[in-house]
């Protein structure tokens, strides 16, 4: 369980650092996510790897929710959107994520980034939103990709991922990522408590 515990610490020390650089691109260029946007957290095509939502898992089960959360998830009878999205309008479009420190690196990356094409130049991903709602902002940032690269959105995803190569290296639909992540955490705290009561007898 402390494995999982530093292994987790590492991963946040690698959120910090991909918040402030993908953060201050995305401010940099005008292209800032619209307030309460939450079309990205309905997609169940969203994924992470188990490694991304451990912070998450160990914090559910530090507040006593895993069990119940894992419980819930195990009911999901169909894909969706993160489980943890909370809607504040009819069409779910307006929201909030209810666990916003504990979140993966993709969302934290989603907005605005780089990656490679089939050619290998460096191309801009940007959310379809802010797109609509920033573009001239988009445009330049377009026109200016060569003389001021976007951060690469890959590099970040890799930053985190490299840090456990068995938890880091499949990704799947966030919520069955949670799910893994928090059957890991529940059965390290078993196994550890199972140990400490055969030292004490």
């Amino acid at each position: 369980m402390q494995r999982l515990r530093e292994l987790s610490r590492r991963v946040e020390a690698v959120y910090g650092e991909i918040a402030t650089t993908f953060s201050a691109y995305q401010q940099q260029r005008g292209l800032n996510c619209r307030s309460g946007c939450g079309e990205c957290c309905l997609q169940p095509t969203i994924e992470a790897t188990v490694l991304e939502m451990l912070p998450l898992a160990l914090h559910l089960f530090d507040q006593g929710k895993a069990e119940q959360t894992l419980t819930q998830l195990e009911e999901l009878t169909e894909p969706q959107g993160c489980f943890f999205y909370q809607k504040l309008s009819f069409d779910g479009k307006q929201g909030q994520c209810s666990v916003y420190q504990q979140r993966p690196s993709i969302c934290r990356l989603f907005g605005a980034s780089g990656y490679r094409d089939k050619q290998g130049k460096t191309s801009l991903s940007v959310c379809k939103v802010i797109k609509t709602d920033r573009p001239v902002p988009y445009q330049d940032t377009l026109i200016a990709l060569e003389s001021d690269p976007p951060p690469m959105m890959i590099m970040a995803k890799e930053q985190v991922n490299e840090l456990d190569y068995e938890l880091g290296k499949q990704h799947l639909p966030i919520n069955d990522a949670l799910q893994q992540a928090l059957e890991r955490v529940l059965f390290k705290a078993w196994y550890s408590g199972m140990n400490d009561d055969q030292q004490i007898a």
